[in-house]
């Protein structure tokens, strides 16, 4: 194998805070080994419309503290045909590019798989607030999202408790709880409702009342897009017991923001080592964390399924919010 001379990286999918460290990682590693970087904007959009420009240390200059992706991201449905991936597999050829650095969630691990089936080196770092990619076991931004809804969360127990209300927080989450189940166990709130399992509400709905009984009148119910909307629960909540809630949607709110301590450390780890995989001849794999330590897993064992939460978990959150 060739030596590379230069790389491309490209941000794809929903945005995550972290992206922009990570883009500024393997900027860095690759140009501590000599190596140029051509960054694509709007991810596989981009790199179908050959839109990209060569990185810097000028571009990657105080993107650190950035929430987003400074290269923009897209969602790419028609990255999904054999001939448009033929063209970005040309477009990598076009601009003398020897390996590609994607970054995103399991949407960008599915093209870059199909890029690595057609000769192209590529590695990948999971960024995605969801954290539902296998092969690690934490990715870029969704501790920043963590954290973003505990502090919202934090504010609404405030008023919850002052008012004596029942407030319904609806997360994002589509296809995983991570988020909520998470969010629930730091915040203590009284119910979490997740994708991944059944919930009773009239048993919830039982709990709040003997609660109300006991003099403990405010309530927190965290629930993940992907099981419910929050007012299909507090609706529910009524007709049920007549429990009156208040709801809040904190929709994209969760996405934005100056990354945490953590993600960008993390970012740097995974930009790192992504690029030295790729350097190294790795490809059609994932750089992850793994035991606090990096590991590259191939595309075909991260895409198998998805990362499911533990049983304990969802026990600590029962148990955490009594």
């Amino acid at each position: 194998m060739a030596a590379i001379e230069k790389i491309a990286v490209l941000t794809s999918g929903g945005d995550s805070p972290g992206m922009n460290p990570c883009v500024r990682a393997v900027f860095h590693e690759a140009d501590s080994r000599g190596v140029r970087v051509v960054a694509f904007r709007r991810g596989y959009a981009g790199l179908l419309d050959n839109d990209c420009f060569e990185l810097s240390s000028n571009n990657v200059s105080n993107i650190i503290q950035r929430g987003g992706t400074f290269l923009l991201t897209s969602r790419c449905e028609d990255f999904k045909l054999a001939e448009a991936q033929e063209e970005a597999a040309k477009n990598l050829s076009k601009n003398g590019c020897g390996g590609l650095v994607v970054i995103g969630g399991d949407g960008t691990f599915r093209g870059a798989r199909a890029l690595a089936a057609r000769g192209v080196e590529v590695v990948g770092i999971p960024a995605t607030i969801d954290n539902d990619v296998s092969g690690t076991d934490m990715a870029v931004g969704t501790d920043t999202a963590m954290n973003s809804i505990i502090e919202v969360v934090d504010k609404i127990k405030d008023t919850a408790s002052s008012l004596e209300r029942t407030f319904v927080i609806e997360t994002m989450g589509h296809g995983s709880g991570f988020l909520a189940l998470m969010s629930g166990i730091a915040t203590g709130a009284e119910a979490v409702l997740i994708p991944e399992v059944e919930y009773d509400l009239e048993k919830i709905a039982a709990r709040i009342i003997e609660r109300y009984k006991k003099g403990r009148v405010s309530n927190i119910i965290i629930v993940a897009e992907g099981a419910s909307s929050a007012y299909q629960v507090s609706r529910q909540l009524a007709k049920i017991a007549n429990i009156v809630s208040k709801i809040t949607v904190l929709g994209h709110l969760q996405r934005g923001g100056s990354p945490s301590a953590y993600d960008r450390v993390l970012a740097a780890r995974l930009g790192s080592a992504a690029v030295g995989g790729l350097l190294a001849g790795k490809s059609g794999c994932m750089a992850g964390l793994v035991k606090n330590e990096i590991e590259l897993t191939h595309f075909e064992e991260v895409l198998r399924e998805k990362r499911e939460l533990g049983p304990n978990l969802v026990r600590l959150a029962e148990v955490m919010g009594r």
